[in-house]
């Protein structure tokens, strides 16, 4: 013990700093290839796009453009697609929540009342995931043609008198934001799932032994304890079918009078080529989805899923 307190201060830690430096280089080469790869597939290709949304086009050349600073180009594009702008968030936000109203009960029956039925669980389970086994484009084909004038659904509503001979689904806002939720329900599902599998049983047993109804329990309990659950799902919901083309696309289930933002970007870039107004209307979508997210994750109380 003499020989302990007759030590230097600094003898004790003196080992303690390389070991230090060695978990911080171990630390850097761990953290590398994941760097590099956001660096070339995320940083790289945004710091081009938004070159491209300052770029100038070049007179009576297709799809030529030279690097500069329109700035003009945020103006333009906003000036004449801010209702394609307002449609996609309002389609996207209509998706959202009827995606959370299908998909909530679903998660709850599967993560929590049937927990301990393994085997109906588990096939519950691969029924969410399934449509994920098929294409997108083809799960939105198969549903233009069966709300298509031919269809089944249009011709039984005919026949029932609650459509008219001129009346259509397809091309309306009804369909997009019908397709919209059906291909994102899985989205919305999973994550609300993993939450509530991870609830304890014995907090809803607790409310019960409290003489908490049923409603009581769900929204003092279940509610509150899944709102990360839900804040995760409306976002991976809300963020993809905002920028969606597929579903308001005339060739699937949309229009002219139902377009997206999604569909405008597409229609710059793959078929009036204007590069620039193209990217400068991608780069204000990411900038305006960012906005929206960061205050919705920050009211709801969940600023760790940042």
């Amino acid at each position: 013990m003499a020989l302990t307190a007759l030590a230097p201060a600094g003898a004790g830690s003196s080992g303690a700093a390389p070991e230090r430096r060695r978990g911080g280089l171990i630390a850097l080469a761990l953290l590398t290839p994941g760097l590099a790869y956001l660096a070339l597939f995320f940083l790289v290709p945004f710091i081009s796009l938004l070159m491209t949304s300052f770029g100038i086009n070049v007179p009576d050349q297709y799809g030529v453009f030279d690097y500069g600073f329109r700035w003009e180009n945020y103006v333009d594009v906003i000036a004449a697609y801010w209702p394609q702008f307002l449609r996609s968030f309002w389609f996207a936000l209509l998706a959202t929540v009827f995606a959370l109203l299908i998909g909530y009960p679903i998660a709850y029956y599967i993560g929590v009342r049937i927990r301990e039925r393994t085997l109906l669980r588990n096939l519950l389970l691969v029924l969410v995931i399934a449509p994920f086994f098929i294409s997108f484009l083809l799960r939105t084909l198969a549903w233009k043609q069966i709300l298509s004038d031919e269809g089944p659904v249009v011709s039984v509503l005919h026949f029932i008198g609650l459509m008219g001979p001129q009346d259509h689904i397809t091309g309306t806002a009804f369909s997009v934001v019908f397709g919209l939720t059906y291909n994102f329900i899985p989205f919305m599902t999973l994550p609300l799932f993993a939450t509530l599998d991870r609830l304890d049983k014995r907090l809803l047993e607790a409310g019960s032994d409290l003489y908490a109804s049923p409603r009581q329990t769900f929204f003092r309990i279940t509610l509150p304890l899944s709102l990360p659950g839900i804040v995760s799902g409306t976002l991976l919901t809300f963020i993809p079918a905002t920028g969606d083309y597929v579903n308001a696309s005339q060739s699937f289930l949309g229009s002219s009078s139902t377009a997206m933002i999604g569909n405008v970007i597409q229609s710059k870039f793959l078929i009036t080529v204007n590069y620039p107004q193209a990217a400068a209307l991608s780069i204000l979508l990411m900038a305006v989805i960012v906005v929206i997210v960061s205050v919705y994750v920050r009211r709801s109380g969940t600023d760790d899923l940042l």
